[in-house]
């Protein structure tokens, strides 16, 4: 038999609706690595106001800003990551990376001979 391999994946949720995923949780870091929300969407290979809808999306669920939005002029407008932002994506990668540690574990007790 081949080996086996075991995935799983983490999501954030408020009332049933989608939060914070992997799809998500790249936007936001793009967002931050290129400062501009159109920059990440086209990164990602989506359009603008599908970017902008899951950001204020996001937003709205959470009831806190993430991403501060400077309007374009002759230079252009910048975005940036809010703290509350940033703080939720280190403590999402802390529940990732303790999720995947214990499913590894759990993996191994189960799978390995």
């Amino acid at each position: 038999m081949k080996p086996l391999q075991v995935r799983s994946k983490v999501w954030l949720e408020v009332d049933g609706a989608p939060l914070l995923g992997d799809g998500r949780e790249r936007l936001l870091r793009l967002i931050d690595e290129f400062g501009s929300i159109n920059a990440a969407a086209r990164r990602m290979d989506l359009s603008y106001r599908r970017a902008l809808g899951f950001v204020q999306a996001m937003e709205e669920n959470l009831e806190i800003p993430l991403v501060l939005r400077a309007k374009g002029g002759a230079g252009g407008g910048n975005s940036s990551l809010t703290p509350e932002a940033q703080e939720l994506l280190t403590k999402f990668d802390r529940l990732r990376q303790g999720i995947n540690q214990a499913i590894d574990e759990k993996f191994a007790a189960i799978f390995d001979r």
